[in-house]
């Protein structure tokens, strides 16, 4: 059996630099969605080109639409709303992708066959009930009947009906879901939904769907009216925060370094882990804010802080510090005093149970830490020195999980073997890069 990991030894030197981060994993997804919905050639600008993303465009190619690379930029033939045009009996691969899976699906309900929807090992664990419920008040078929993972197969029917739909969870891709199958089913379609990420609305917004929001009590209502168009989408795609937040951590727990990350999408909704870190004693500053597509962006400037402390994390900002909590985790492990964070359970939910796994690595760790399903207590120390080998393996190749171990290894020192290096390809594949580029040093070993 192959092995595959870097082996870290050393902790980064200081820095001071200048970096751009690929495209926002969110938006990239979403845009390609929609773009094969639209009516003529759609292009994306700084298409992040990332498993997750390509594994969308191979999706939407069996479906029948025509995609096109030029340089930086990602053509879609759009064909119209329902335009898919395909054979009987085809199986799509969202791979690892949660957001490709349950995106997709509201775009099939009309579809006159049965379509197989597969993903890999990880994504085949994870519950999909939240998304195949209201599908189905909808109209959609799916098989087997009581099943909730994957594979599932839908069928489509032309007898769809607008239903009021509930997301208590604050998760984006389950109101996302019903957003998309708006674009289909006659009549208002409405939502109340925990505050979660917005991508979707404001493209719809983009697009003149016909869409109203209002905000109350933390909670999103919304309506929509099914278009009998849209139009053809041209973005030019920001980078992502969530992919940011690494190089953020990074440069909190170094010693005398400074970093500005250029044109990051700064979404108030994906704003989370800067307003957490700088309540733990972070001064991370947004420069030369600008609206791009309807979506907030600045250059984000980061400064090395000796004198960090704890929090008793708001869970107000927990839905949009989703992606990031495991590295807030390391911030608080190097903070003064105990940091509890609370109402999390939506973390096992993702490609890995990663509550549970960032709580066994920040043990690993030398951390002292008390932690459920839901849950979890850091108990920080600002001198803490890691002098023993780490290592990191069987987390479900979980490309966050990895990104994570790499930035706690050279911000917090130790010896480290981390497996897998190739899961960054799920979500940012420049990531090794950008690590060199800031002077990390490492060694990749492949070993049969």
């Amino acid at each position: 059996m192959r092995e595959n990991f870097l082996e870290i030894k050393e902790k980064i030197r200081d820095f001071n630099k200048k970096i751009s981060v690929d495209g926002d994993k969110s938006i990239s997804i979403r845009w390609a969605l929609l773009a094969s919905q639209g009516i003529g050639i759609s292009t994306a600008e700084n298409l992040l080109k990332s498993e997750d993303v390509l594994n969308t465009l191979k999706c939407l190619r069996k479906l029948g639409i025509k995609i096109h690379f030029k340089k930086n930029k990602c053509q879609i033939f759009g064909q119209g709303l329902n335009g898919f045009f395909f054979k009987k009996n085809i199986i799509l691969d969202a791979g690892n992708s949660g957001t490709l899976g349950r995106l997709i699906l509201p775009l099939l309900i009309k579809s006159p066959y049965k379509i197989k929807l597969i993903g890999d090992k990880s994504l085949s664990k994870r519950d999909f009930s939240r998304i195949i419920e209201p599908l189905k008040e909808i109209g959609a078929n799916f098989y087997p009947k009581n099943n909730r993972k994957l594979p599932l197969i839908i069928k489509g029917s032309e007898f769809l009906r607008p239903i009021k739909y509930f997301e208590k969870r604050g998760s984006a891709q389950c109101k996302s879901s019903v957003l998309l199958a708006s674009l289909l089913t006659p009549g208002q379609m409405e939502i109340v939904a925990k505050k979660s990420r917005n991508h979707t609305e404001i493209m719809f917004q983009n697009l003149k769907i016909p869409i109203k929001i209002r905000m109350k009590n933390n909670k999103d209502y919304i309506s929509v009216f099914r278009p009998n168009t849209i139009k053809n989408i041209n973005i030019k795609i920001p980078g992502d925060i969530s992919s940011s937040a690494f190089f953020i951590v990074l440069t909190l727990l170094s010693k005398k370094s400074k970093l500005v990350i250029k044109n990051v999408n700064i979404n108030t909704s994906r704003l989370g882990i800067i307003k957490i870190l700088n309540k733990m004693g972070g001064k991370i500053k947004l420069l030369n804010k600008k609206k791009n597509n309807n979506e907030e962006c600045a250059d984000i400037l980061i400064k090395s802080q000796k004198k960090l402390k704890k929090i008793n994390c708001p869970t107000n900002l927990n839905s949009s510090a989703i992606d990031e909590f495991l590295l807030i985790f390391l911030v608080a492990a190097k903070s003064k005093g105990i940091s509890t964070f609370t109402n999390l359970a939506e973390l096992n939910q993702k490609e890995s149970p990663r509550l549970k796994i960032a709580s066994k690595i920040l043990k690993m760790m030398g951390v002292k830490v008390v932690s459920d399903n839901n849950s979890i207590k850091i108990y920080g120390n600002p001198k803490l020195k890691i002098n023993k080998k780490i290592q990191i393996k069987n987390y479900m190749k979980d490309h966050r999980v990895f990104m994570m171990s790499v930035i706690a290894a050279m911000s917090i020192g130790g010896n480290w073997k981390i497996y897998d290096p190739d899961s960054v390809e799920t979500s940012f594949p420049s990531f090794i890069k950008i690590i060199k580029n800031l002077g990390g040093k490492f060694n990749w070993k492949l070993k049969k």
